[in-house]
C-alpha cells in the first residue's frame, strides 16, 4: 500500500509532521485507537523495509552476508548509535532486548553471600527475577526500596535508596523510565550516590531511546541497557548495552561463541551469539535517521503535552492523588491512578479493548489500578477524548 502524505510532510527540515501524516507511515491498524507504544514499539513503514531489505539480501547470499560482510556492517551500526547515544563506541554492543542485557550484567557482577543488590518499587518485573535468580545462586539478597509517593524530588529519591542501602550494597539497579509507574528517576543523581559508596550501578533505560534525550556519559552508570525497538521505533529484537571502561573485561555474554576468546575486546565478545537474523540491528541506522529527518524533538514534545493532559484530566476526574507532582516525572507516557481494584485491573484492560478497541495498559500496582496510556506522534487529542471518555463511561 502507498504511503500516503501530504507534499513535504517527510521533507528535512520542514515542520514535524501530524499525527494524521504519522498514522499513514505507520503500519498500524486503523481500526484500533493504539495508545500502548511503550510495550513494544511500532515501526514505520520506511524502517521496516529497509529491515525487510536486509533480510532478503541476507536470504539470497547468506554466507555472503553473514561470513564477509556481518562485522563491517555490525561495527557500522553501532558506530551510529554510539555517536546517537554519546557513548564510546568500545562499549557498546547490540542484544536482543533489554532483559537480554540486563542478565548479561547481573550474571557478570562479583557477587557473594551476605551481599545486597538495591532496587527499587518502580522496577520491572522481568528484570527483577533476573535479579533475584542470581542472587538466589550466590547467596546475595535483593532489597527493594520504597521511592516517595507521590515522588517530588531527586533529593527525596536519593534518600530512600540510602535507606534501604547497608555497607553490604554491591549493585544498584534502577529504570531511567520505569515501565510500570512511567516514571522518569533521577537516575544521574543516584548513580553518582552508588559510585560515592562504591556500589556498581546498572541502569535499565527501556523506555528512553527516543523518548528522552539521552547523554549516556552524562547519566553516569556503569552499565546502561535501552531498547531501539520501542521509542526508537527500530524493529523488534535491537536494543544495546553499554558497559564503562573498567567493567568490561567482567560482563560476559550470556551465549559463548565466536569472539569469546581469553582477552578478546568486549564488542568482539558480544559480536557473533551463533547464526542469527541481524537485520533489526543492522536498521537501527535507518530508524535514527527516520527520526531525525522529521523534527522528531517537536513530536516528542507534542506526546509529552497529551500525556500531561491525560493526567490532568483523569485526576479532575476521579480526585485521586498522582504518582508524581509535576510533568518533569514523565515522557510521553504517563501511569494515572483510577478508581478501580487493582485485583481486576485485567478486567479494565479488556472491557477498553473489547467496548472501546482502545489498546492500553492497565496495571496494578502497590494496591492501585494504573492507566498507562503511550502518546506517540501518531496519537493527537482525539485519541486522548476516546480514551477518557471510555473511562468515564467504564469506570
Amino acid at each position: 500500500m502507498a504511503t500516503v502524505l501530504a507534499p513535504g510532510a517527510l521533507r528535512r527540515g520542514s515542520a514535524a509532521p501530524s499525527a494524521a501524516a504519522l498514522r499513514d507511515v505507520f503500519l498500524l491498524d486503523s481500526d484500533w485507537t493504539f495508545l500502548n507504544h511503550g510495550s513494544f514499539g511500532a515501526c514505520p513503514r520506511p524502517v521496516f523495509e529497509a529491515y525487510q531489505r536486509l533480510q532478503l539480501e541476507l536470504e539470497r547470499q547468506p554466507v555472503e552476508f553473514l561470513e564477509r560482510e556481518y562485522g563491517q556492517r555490525i561495527d557500522a551500526a553501532r558506530a551510529r548509535l554510539a555517536d546517537y547515544l554519546g557513548a564510546d563506541v568500545d562499549g557498546l554492543v547490540f542484544v536482543q532486548n533489554t532483559t537480554a542485557g540486563v542478565n548479561a550484567v547481573a550474571r557478570s557482577v562479583e557477587l557473594g553471600p551476605g551481599d545486597e543488590v538495591l532496587t527499587t518499587n518502580h522496577e520491572y518485573g522481568a528484570c527483577l527475577l533476573a535479579w533475584q535468580a542470581v542472587c538466589a545462586a550466590r547467596g546475595a539478597s535483593l532489597v527493594v526500596a520504597e521511592l516517595p509517593d507521590p515522588l517530588v524530588d531527586a533529593t527525596s529519591v536519593v534518600a530512600a535508596l540510602e535507606a534501604a542501602s547497608s555497607p553490604r550494597t554491591r549493585v544498584v539497579f534502577v529504570s531511567h523510565l520505569a515501565s510500570m509507574t512511567a516514571a522518569v528517576l533521577p537516575v544521574a543523581s543516584i548513580c553518582r550516590w552508588a559510585r560515592e559508596h562504591g556500589a556498581v550501578s546498572v541502569v535499565d533505560g527501556a523506555h528512553v531511546p527516543g523518548q528522552l534525550d539521552l547523554d549516556v556519559p552524562t547519566v553516569g552508570a556503569d552499565a546502561y541497557v535501552g531498547n531501539c525497538h520501542k521509542w526508537l521505533c527500530a524493529p523488534k529484537g535491537s536494543a544495546f548495552l553499554w558497559v564503562a571502561e573498567w567493567l568490561r573485561e567482567r560482563v560476559e555474554p550470556v551465549i559463548v561463541s565466536w569472539g569469546c576468546e581469553q582477552g578478546s575486546p568486549f564488542a568482539n565478545r558480544y559480536a557473533w551469539g551463533g547464526t542469527h537474523d541481524p537485520a533489526a540491528s543492522l536498521a537501527v541506522p535507518t530508524a535514527i535517521a527516520f527520526q531525525a529527518r522529521l523534527r522528531w524533538d517537536d513530536v516528542r514534545v507534542r506526546g509529552h503535552a497529551l500525556a500531561e493532559r491525560f493526567q490532568a484530566a483523569l485526576i479532575e476526574r476521579n480526585g485521586m492523588r498522582p504518582l508524581y507532582t509535576s510533568p518533569e516525572w514523565h515522557g510521553q507516557m504517563v501511569s494515572v491512578p483510577v478508581p478501580w481494584p487493582a485485583q481486576e485491573a485485567g478486567e479494565l484492560q479488556r472491557r477498553l479493548r473489547e467496548n472501546a478497541r482502545i489498546e492500553v495498559p492497565v496495571i496494578a500496582w502497590q494496591g492501585r489500578t494504573l492507566v498507562r496510556p503511550s502518546f506517540q506522534g501518531y496519537n493527537d487529542a482525539h485519541d486522548l477524548g476516546r480514551l477518557l471518555a471510555a473511562l468515564d463511561e467504564i469506570v
